[in-house]
């Protein structure tokens, strides 16, 4: 993971940095988004059908010739942006793959009673990876290169390689009988998901969540650049990762709360808090303690849901599972991800610039000037997720998810009204 992180980094980096050019900057912020939103479904479903071993040791080796030919094409002077687009988009698409067949093989390795701690684990080898990698990659790119970097990329996935090759994933049992075709098995997997008890209202909680995200993630830094230096902005950052990396640890030690409606909906109102804690003020103290637990809660929530799909979705259907929840979350982050910078440029930062129509009113609270617009939408989007945690405490279907009670049966009310073929002996989750 390490490896891989470092890399975008790198790329990234090495993109504006021969260009100039926020809008390539941008493309490449798309490719790596769009692939996996296309290919989920059907990457779902053959994930289902196949080995998850072999999903993830092909996804491991097609990396390594990634890595090998942006390397050789960057040491002989020729790399260009079009190369590393390239690569992005491959990166995504096998990502698609690789993600459900991740999260589906937790739930045959691990005991059913230890998911949480699994995906615990999981999520902290995540923090460590996402917090280490722009401190790290920073030095790297000057010390060592991109060639270099590329080379370390190439080693971690080899020792992932080689790593894979020792375990023994347990396939899930066939099913008895099988859709015609991947559509109808994507169409299975659908079924599944809208006919088991709370777990749409999960998908729509967890969109919903996805998309304060996504407009968090593109005006955090204008917030922080807006009241102090980028070294502040490197070190709240680091608040951040510090947050995922303890909230992943936690996860792993505690395994989340037996009434999963506390680790969904609960820890959605310390995000929501914070979000409008780091709001409130410009005070870049006040913002790292945000960051900190922003991203400690949404370690949590994010555990906690995965091992809601683990339970509640036979073995094998969690690769269509997770694929789904996949695509619809990424949706509604690239939403969030396209509106955040229009809707905080154009609305909010005139609204609380000193002459701004907000500028007595709100501005008096929170300030005004440059990125106080951004931190008015942070505010409103804190708020936002205080209702929908509300509204979540108020789903019957969400409050009765429990890790130890598996509701696998579909409901009388959202039962399919025709014969469904999924109550096979196999499946997989989120």
């Amino acid at each position: 993971m390490t490896g891989t992180a470092l890399t975008a980094f790198a790329l990234t980096v090495w993109i504006y940095l021969e260009t100039g050019s926020t809008i390539q900057f941008a493309v490449g912020f798309i490719l790596s988004l769009l692939p996996a939103i296309a290919l989920s479904p059907f990457a779902g479903a053959l994930v289902d059908r196949w080995n998850r071993r072999t999903v993830m040791l092909a996804s491991d080796m097609v990396g390594v010739c990634t890595s090998l030919s942006l390397a050789l094409l960057s040491g002989l002077g020729v790399l260009q942006p079009w190369h590393i687009f390239i690569t992005i988009t491959i990166r995504s698409a096998l990502g698609a793959f690789l993600v459900p067949a991740l999260n589906a093989s937790v739930t045959q390795l691990a005991p059913r009673n230890q998911l949480g701690r699994a995906n615990g684990m999981v999520m902290t080898a995540t923090a460590v990876s996402q917090t280490v990698a722009p401190a790290l990659g920073g030095v790297l790119i000057v010390a060592i290169g991109l060639p270099g970097i590329l080379t370390i990329d190439c080693v971690t996935f080899l020792l992932n390689i080689v790593i894979l090759l020792r375990i023994r994933i347990p396939r899930p049992a066939a099913p008895k009988e099988r859709p015609a075709g991947i559509f109808g098995e994507i169409r299975e997997g659908w079924s599944h998901l809208a006919t088991r008890r709370g777990l749409v209202p999960l998908l729509c909680f967890y969109a919903a969540l996805n998309l304060a995200v996504g407009f968090v993630d593109v005006l955090f830094t204008p917030l922080v650049i807006g009241m102090a230096s980028v070294t502040a902005l490197g070190a709240v950052l680091s608040a951040g990762g510090v947050g995922m990396f303890l909230g992943g640890a936690t996860m792993a030690a505690w395994g989340g709360p037996p009434k999963r409606i506390h680790g969904i909906a609960g820890l959605a109102v310390p995000l929501g808090f914070f979000l409008c804690l780091g709001a409130l003020r410009p005070n870049i103290a006040l913002v790292a303690v945000a960051a900190f637990g922003f991203q400690f809660s949404s370690m949590i929530i994010e555990g906690t849901s995965r091992s809601v799909l683990q339970t509640e979705v036979e073995p094998g259907l969690q690769g269509r599972a997770f694929a789904t929840f996949n695509m619809i979350t990424n949706t509604v982050l690239f939403t969030g991800y396209m509106l955040a910078g229009p809707v905080s440029e154009r609305i909010f930062e005139p609204l609380l610039r000193p002459d701004g129509a907000l500028a007595d009113t709100v501005g008096r609270v929170i300030g005004t000037g440059t990125g106080r617009g951004s931190a008015f939408l942070i505010l409103l989007l804190g708020v936002a997720v205080l209702i929908v945690a509300r509204l979540a405490y108020l789903s019957r279907d969400l409050r009765a998810l429990r890790d130890d009670v598996p509701l696998t049966a579909p409901t009388a009310r959202n039962a399919a009204p025709k014969p469904r073929v999924d109550a096979v002996g196999s499946s997989t989750g989120h």
